[in-house]
């Protein structure tokens, strides 16, 4: 596979993670200081899970004493990185047909931010077609024809699609990116490997 000549980060998400938020409002930023293309790749975290052979993923079979330390590293990231975090009520959620908008829509990173900013900043239920539609209106979407189309069968292939094409690169949660350079690619996974992202790019620039 022939590597492009300008490194690129594959930024593999679903808005459904807290950890994917939170290195979601570092990658871009990282990436526009450095002049380093981005590609976000909406995937579904439980379909990869399935795909992986993961079952349901780590939460159902984590210790309590894990679970809860977990939850409490999660806001302690938010506040190291000055960042809003606020956990729904309802979480986790269903979060196919927001992944299959945010691939319907025309600006991938733009779709992403509003419904991560629903999620993580607000603490909305994305789940609700209603309330997917206004928040992708008020980011300048025309929301309703989003929610539409992220019924089509061409949206629910393209969302299984980018999962295979995530679980091909080794990915087997979220967030996971994928750094491309003229020496390669190399997998990172984590919003705390952010730092070792930015070395790679740097050198290779």
């Amino acid at each position: 596979m022939t590597q492009p000549a300008v490194p690129r980060v594959d930024f593999y998400f679903d808005v459904v993670c807290p950890y994917a938020y939170l290195a979601h409002t570092q990658v871009g930023p990282l990436c526009a200081r450095l002049g380093v293309a981005l590609r976000y790749r909406p995937i579904l975290l439980g379909g990869l899970f399935r795909v992986v052979g993961a079952g349901a993923g780590p939460m159902p079979s984590m210790p309590a004493a894990k679970a809860k330390l977990n939850l409490l590293d999660m806001y302690r990231w938010a506040d190291h990185l000055g960042v809003a975090l606020n956990m729904p009520a309802a979480h986790p959620q269903r979060t196919v047909l927001a992944m299959r908008t945010i691939i319907a829509s025309d600006d991938v990173p733009r779709a992403a931010h509003a419904l991560y900013q629903s999620y993580w900043g607000r603490g909305e239920d994305v789940s609700d077609p209603a309330l997917v539609g206004r928040v992708l209106t008020r980011a300048g979407f025309d929301g309703a024809d989003l929610v539409a189309q992220a019924q089509r069968p061409a949206m629910k292939q393209r969302l299984r699609a980018a999962v295979d094409e995530a679980a091909a690169q080794g990915a087997f949660g979220v967030p996971t990116m994928v750094v491309h350079t003229a020496a390669g690619s190399e997998m990172f996974w984590g919003q705390d490997r952010l730092a070792f992202v930015e070395r790679l790019l740097t050198r290779a620039a």
